[in-house]
């Protein structure tokens, strides 16, 4: 079957049917927790699940997806489609339709010049754009008419969704952001705390990796939503205590992302405040190689770039054993228990897109100690390994939560059995997740050897997810430290796939793509190392109602449907 035909009428465009509220912003206060503070409120300056999430509540897409995946029309008239004239015969454009009368939250009118503005936002030269995956193929944006906006790709698109659909790619107002445009774009403190949207809430207040403080727009293009008059978004803290604050003490209507062990979360749902839910997605919790040097020797324009390799990693076979000395049924036991699957897939759904490898699944000691004495990787006096004066000594960070560091310790330990010494480090999430080219912590600037943690991609389809690792896409100096290729992976025949995939039509070998792509990054590089295929487990108060999580966009997807139970 071909996309094409399937884009002939099999986009959803249904409506919400959610429930009604008799008047706009009278249930009160909503109370929301996320242990991983925002730090920014622009989703194009943040790759950061946290920030595009707390962003989503203001500023939208034209389309997104719901919790079965499928595309529903927000900004927009209706999805475009080959069969209603959306999308041209020859696939290499789609057109939008912005809805009639949709105003900002200033009350000025939304038209088709703020979308092409997004488009320019992201795509300037000299910015450092964290979603660009999104805009591959773009080669321009024109306004039709007021409400009418026309997207051309240089080659015939079979997925052309990429643009302006799902909440990392919401539409910003010109007005606003057209001082903001490239380098300065960092610099618009005003504009990136508080962005004028179109959602339901906008922000009065915002302290950066502490709490937002926001309330019911009064220009919603629903009259009788948000049931709110005001939400409280706080950050910081750790998955226990927001957990807690949710199912014990009830303090917060909704907790976000509890990495908890299966046992303390049943625990917690004893309190009887509020109940856990979960589902899976395509979440894999994977360790990152840094393919360059982040020695803080070199100097500021090299360090971590790929103008200087990493002086072991570059080396496969040290890549490869790291991996193989790793016990991922025992993380998953310990970690995440239902709730996770133990994998070597960046890309575990949907099911054609991933590869079904389980070489990774049986750890295997002797064999990765094997293959680094191939290697000529000999253990000195300390019994650490090294090779030509190179010392197998790692830097291994991620962010401060107890799973993860349960998984630091025992992955050291295993590393320690192959003769790699292993330094531990682990940063506020809010810190490390954030979009500060200033920082020297943040995952994108990535100063350690390794690094762990777990993102996802908008609905079902990773062609844009898989388009992040193309070379030149890693974040640098030039780029702000933005950029979507965390390891700085470059292969030109990885490039030539993603080009392959963004004009084919035939799901069959899209899927194909997919997975000789994934097999890359992971079982033939080990430039990525999956371990846990993890559920998404967040908790809402039983007074909340309205809540339905989606494991395909932000989990704030329809905040503007929930309502308070008496």
């Amino acid at each position: 079957m071909k996309i094409k035909s399937l884009m002939m009428g099999a986009v959803a465009a249904c409506a919400f049917a959610p429930a009604s509220f008799a008047e706009r912003g009278s249930d009160g206060n909503v109370s929301i927790i996320y242990w991983q503070a925002p730090s920014i409120l622009n989703p194009y300056l943040s790759g950061g699940t946290k920030d595009i999430e707390s962003s989503s509540l203001v500023i939208e897409p034209l389309g997104r997806f719901d919790q079965t995946g499928a595309m529903v029309a927000y900004l927009a008239e209706e999805i475009p489609t080959v069969a209603n004239g959306g999308v041209s015969e020859d696939l290499t454009s789609i057109t939008w339709t912005l809805k009639s009368g949709l105003v900002w939250s200033d009350g000025s009118a939304v038209t088709a010049a703020d979308v092409k503005f997004t488009a320019e936002y992201c795509m300037h030269p000299e910015g450092g754009c964290a979603q660009l995956a999104k805009f591959d193929g773009v080669t321009s944006v024109d306004v039709v008419d007021d409400l009418t906006v026309k997207v051309s790709f240089n080659q015939p698109k079979p997925n052309p969704y990429g643009p302006f659909v799902g909440g990392q790619t919401p539409i910003i107002q010109k007005a606003q952001f057209e001082n903001c445009m490239g380098a300065a774009a960092p610099n618009c403190t005003d504009e990136n705390f508080g962005p004028i949207g179109t959602g339901p809430f906008v922000v009065t207040e915002f302290r950066p990796n502490d709490v937002i403080q926001m309330e019911a727009n009064d220009n919603y293009r629903d009259a009788s939503k948000p049931a709110f008059a005001t939400l409280t978004f706080k950050g910081g803290g750790d998955a226990m205590a927001a957990g807690r604050a949710v199912m014990e003490t009830g303090e917060f209507d909704y907790a976000w992302n509890l990495q908890l062990a299966p046992d303390v979360i049943a625990k917690m749902k004893e309190g009887g405040k509020g109940t856990p839910i979960s589902g899976f997605g395509a979440l894999v919790e994977r360790l990152e190689m840094n393919m360059t040097d982040p020695s803080p020797d070199l100097d500021a324009d090299t360090r971590a770039t790929r103008k200087s390799p990493h002086p072991f990693l570059s080396d496969i076979n040290v890549r490869k054993a790291l991996s193989m000395a790793i016990d991922r049924p025992l993380l998953v036991e310990i970690g995440y228990g239902p709730a996770g699957r133990p994998t070597c897939d960046l890309v575990p759904a949907p099911a054609i897109y991933a590869t079904g490898n389980t070489d990774c699944l049986t750890q295997d000691i002797a064999g990765a100690n094997a293959l680094l004495d191939e290697a000529g990787w000999a253990r000195g006096g300390d019994g650490i390994r090294a090779k030509d004066g190179v010392r197998l000594s790692i830097l291994y960070q991620t962010s401060t939560n107890a799973v993860r560091q349960d998984f630091q310790a025992l992955i050291k330990e295993w590393w320690g059995q192959i003769g790699v010494e292993t330094e531990l480090r682990n940063l506020n999430a809010s810190v490390f997740f954030g979009g500060d080219p200033g920082s020297p912590d943040t995952f994108q600037k990535f100063y350690a050897d390794v690094e762990m943690y777990a993102n996802v991609f908008d609905g079902t389809d990773p062609q844009a997810y898989l388009a992040a690792y193309r070379c030149g896409n890693e974040p640098k100096p030039e780029s702000q430290w933005q950029g979507e290729n965390i390891n700085r992976f470059c292969d030109p025949e990885y490039d030539k796939m993603i080009d392959e995939m963004a004009r084919t039509s035939d799901i069959n070998r899209r899927g194909e793509l997919g997975r000789m792509m994934q097999s890359m990054l992971t079982n033939q590089s080990y430039t990525i190392v999956p371990l846990v295929d993890r559920g998404r487990i967040s908790a809402h108060a039983n007074s909340l109602g309205g809540v339905v999580l989606n494991t395909f966009d932000s989990e704030l997807w329809n905040v503007a449907d929930w309502y308070r139970i008496d």
